[in-house]
């Protein structure tokens, strides 16, 4: 008895603690008591300079997701970063006006991982490709939202999810991964640049090429290139050799570096699946219903409820 009354003063003192929040600042001086460690959102530097461009942004994400955008932490992808990607793969270089894609992380769910495209502004990059990069770098949970104010091709919004991954979860993704990850994603693009094959084509190609590879526990480049020819002409897909060598080296270095990507994906599950990533909402709900629950009368069972309650509660507070 003691102890469910003993529960319900800390209930309020939680519901009071809701409505008048204490604000705590990170680091840098940023405002953090209102921020949702589970979504992030990366902006393009041009998207981010632009208040309309920004809004348009902000407006999909809002149609597209069940979260306060207010709440979610936020970084900006410059054309700098996206260059020291795509010159070494590429060799392409963006100016600060060229950056408009843009990201949204949610991992309020530990669900498998979905991608939604914007696709009638993201041209090339399909939702396939974007999935398929990212398994590559281990990420397999969450739901990723791309989009862009205008017309782009979406190649560099891979580096803002990845971005927004990172800010989501305060885990740096290896660069070897990153690296992997963008190859693959510059690599199909040239493919259905350089081809008749279609985006989704391409991304199924790789898609299977990768699971066959892991099938028969290959890196060899040379396998993997058969895997692939093979692949291409059972579909009737029409992809040069060059473009097929291409895709095996992008595979290959996918295969060499799985031990990785799977350490990673670990990190990122056990995340997603700790309290800490729990809404404060869930928490105060299953404890209450354990609260009320008359099948249990053990005073032991309240004493470790309110026990575990104000752990959860004190580590909230402090992340």
């Amino acid at each position: 008895m003691w102890g469910k009354i003993a529960g319900i003063l800390i209930i309020i003192f939680i519901l009071f603690g809701l409505f008048v929040p204490i604000n705590t600042t990170d680091i840098t001086g940023t405002n953090t008591s209102t921020q949702n460690a589970q979504v992030a959102i990366t902006y393009g530097e041009t998207t981010n300079n632009n208040q309309n461009y920004k809004d348009m942004v902000d407006q999909y994400f809002m149609d597209h997701s069940d979260v306060n955008l207010d709440d979610a932490k936020t970084t900006i992808i410059t054309a700098n970063e996206v260059n020291q990607i795509s010159q070494g793969i590429s060799n392409r270089t963006y100016n600060e006006n060229q950056i408009l894609s843009c990201a949204l992380v949610d991992l309020s769910t530990n669900n498998d991982l979905k991608v939604d495209v914007d696709k009638s502004k993201i041209t090339l990059v399909t939702e396939n490709m974007y999935k398929s990069a990212l398994n590559s770098s281990g990420i397999t949970q969450g739901y990723v939202v791309v989009t862009s104010p205008t017309t782009a091709t979406g190649e560099s919004a891979l580096a803002g999810v990845m971005q927004s991954y990172e800010k989501a979860t305060g885990k740096q993704i290896p660069d070897s991964l990153k690296d992997a990850a963008n190859k693959e994603i510059y690599t199909e693009s040239q493919v259905v640049n350089d081809s008749n094959a279609t985006a989704d084509q391409v991304a199924d190609v790789v898609s299977q090429a990768k699971q066959q590879a892991e099938e028969q526990n290959t890196t060899d480049k040379t396998v993997i290139n058969n895997i692939i020819t093979n692949i291409t002409q059972n579909n009737n897909i029409n992809i040069n050799n060059n473009s097929i060598n291409e895709l095996a080296d992008s595979v290959a270095t996918s295969q060499s570096l799985k031990d990785e990507a799977t350490n990673y994906q670990s990190q990122i599950s056990d995340y997603v699946n700790t309290n800490d990533a729990q809404t404060l909402f869930e928490q105060i709900y299953n404890y209450i219903t354990s609260l009320f629950n008359f099948n249990t009368d053990n005073s032991n069972s309240d004493s470790g409820s309110e026990s575990n309650l104000t752990n959860n509660i004190t580590e909230n507070s402090t992340t």
